[in-house]
């Protein structure tokens, strides 16, 4: 039966009936019951009236010195002891205890045959130990627990925090929740399948009933709903209203705080694939709709938003990522884009791009000066900058390193230059790569190349690699080769191939070309070629 389950705090913790037993000072003895390990108490009440029904809440280790029962309470039909302890279970009594004097020298053998019928716990409270002292004891014991719960969510907390800064943020995450659990955790998307998962796996039971559970949230108003199936606890959490994502839990049995783990666990996943908001999801919409319709990159730009102040962007970067560690995902290209400070994210294949607007330093003029490396330096007299936006770098430079991630950017261009800038980070990318670097940046600077019309430049250029237009992995490579200063190994790594195979594709082009690549003139009239080829 799924139900919904939003408290607004941690409950404070049971205490084990074995825990109040094992107090010397008390001297509490069970006579019988159910094994004390097993017997969970809420609270301490004493009540001496016949039915005590009205006055339990549940979970009490209820308290009594029988003023109520007769002291001939031993002949057949004086007490019923039956209905009494029958009241006491249907309140949700956890345990009774019966003090000894000075009312009855013993716990009378009706009392106990009636405990041992309904399976209540009951224990002797001895003459020297007073029901105040038993009932301090219960929440002393309560303080200790709750305590040390509180020690174990602000752990969980900080634990999950630290999962969620990951590169791989959203599997950690659920590893992190999964293990604080001892369950499983697992988060669906929009469409109910399975986005990631950590933990045990379990039965093909739980597994179809926590998958409906999930669904249940996305349609219907409570964000969080229980159920539990072949004795397996279910929670499911629905991250942020409307979304459709769902987090998932499955664990064997529920302490208290579990929840609020949980919902810590939901908090974070909810900023991690929610879409990161620089601009309305109608504008992007909206710009998207014009392409497709034929409008210019230069009349959509400016909907896309993304700037500070009054959101006019000029300039842009384009990025290409790749993370250290296995294939990018939705979430995680997501996750990126909020670092960098965009939604405009698309992770195809294992490279994922993203178009960041250009801080206003970065959009020309006068004010900042390239370097060598592509970094940006202010101008001698230039105003102070104003503060970049997050996910940049120095100021001016535009996007920085990110953990967990290798980067390769652009230089910041108009609109009109995208699927030029989109090339100049594919190639950052690659040399990032090939050089173990975090982050490359694409440097512009006037060259010698700038004094030949762009028009003479690739006639030119096509009519020197013409032998190799018609194999594109020969010009790929003969770029790549003279970008790293021909270096066999970074190439292959550049490229994603064996050495090898490197050195028998240049061995083609040179053959093919009729050049020594050896001659530097030769590598610069090639690289001149192939920057104006792609250009």
């Amino acid at each position: 039966m799924q139900e919904t389950a939003v408290p607004s705090a941690p409950p404070t913790p049971p205490v084990s009936l074995a825990a109040l037993l094992s107090r010397d000072d008390l001297g509490l003895r069970q006579i019988t019951g159910p094994p004390a390990g097993e017997v969970t108490i809420h609270g301490a009440h004493t009540s001496e009236m016949s039915d005590p029904y009205p006055y339990l809440l549940g979970g009490e280790l209820l308290l009594t010195a029988g003023v109520h029962i007769p002291e001939a309470a031993g002949r057949p039909g004086s007490f019923d002891f039956d209905g009494y302890v029958a009241r006491i279970v249907a309140a949700g009594g956890a345990a009774l205890g019966f003090g000894v004097a000075p009312v009855h020298d013993t716990v009378p053998a009706g009392l106990v045959a009636a405990c041992e019928e309904h399976g209540l716990p009951l224990v002797e409270v001895p003459p020297r130990t007073t029901f105040s002292g038993v009932a301090r004891a219960v929440w002393q014991l309560m303080a200790r627990a709750r305590l040390s719960e509180l020690r174990r969510i602000t752990q969980a907390q900080q634990g999950l925090a630290a999962a969620a800064s990951r590169p791989d943020p959203v599997p950690s995450v659920l590893r992190r929740l999964a293990g604080r659990l001892g369950g499983r955790a697992v988060l669906y998307g929009p469409e109910g399948a399975e986005i990631a998962a950590a933990g045990r796996e379990p039965g093909d039971e739980v597994r179809r009933a926590l998958a409906e559970l999930a669904r249940f949230v996305t349609g219907h108003p409570s964000s969080t709903a229980t159920d539990t199936v072949a004795g397996t606890r279910l929670a499911a959490y629905a991250l942020g209203p409307g979304r459709g994502f769902v987090l998932g839990v499955a664990a064997p049995h529920r302490e208290s705080g579990d929840h609020t783990i949980a919902s810590v666990a939901a908090v974070l996943l909810s900023l991690l694939t929610g879409e990161h908001q620089s601009g309305t999801g109608a504008a992007r919409s909206s710009a998207l709709v014009r392409l497709l319709l034929g409008a210019r990159r230069e009349e959509v730009a400016p909907l896309l938003g993304g700037g500070e102040g009054d959101g006019a962007v000029t300039r842009w970067y384009v990025v290409h990522a790749r993370p250290d560690t296995g294939a990018p995902d939705a979430v995680s290209a997501s996750a990126l884009g909020a670092a960098l400070g965009s939604p405009l994210v698309d992770a195809a294949d294992d490279v994922v791009r993203v178009l960041v607007p250009a801080p206003p330093q970065a959009e020309g003029g006068g004010g900042v000066r390239p370097e060598g490396d592509g970094s940006v330096r202010p101008e001698a007299g230039a105003a102070a900058p104003r503060k970049p936006p997050a996910g940049s770098g120095p100021a001016g430079s535009g996007p920085a390193a990110q953990p967990g991630w290798t980067l390769g950017v652009s230089a910041p261009v108009v609109p009109a230059e995208w699927p030029a800038a989109d090339a100049q980070a594919a190639r950052a990318l690659a040399r990032a790569r090939a050089t173990r670097s975090a982050l490359v940046r694409h440097a512009e600077r006037p060259g010698f190349a700038d004094l030949v019309p762009p028009g003479e430049a690739q006639a030119h250029a096509r009519a020197l690699l013409a032998p190799i237009g018609g194999v594109p992995a020969l010009a790929e490579t003969l770029r790549a080769w003279l970008s790293l200063h021909g270096s066999w190994d970074r190439t292959a790594v550049a490229l994603s191939v064996h050495r090898n195979t490197v050195r028998q594709r240049i061995a083609r082009c040179a053959a093919l070309l009729g050049a020594d690549l050896d001659d530097p003139d030769v590598r610069m009239e090639l690289w001149f070629a192939l920057r104006h080829l792609r250009g």
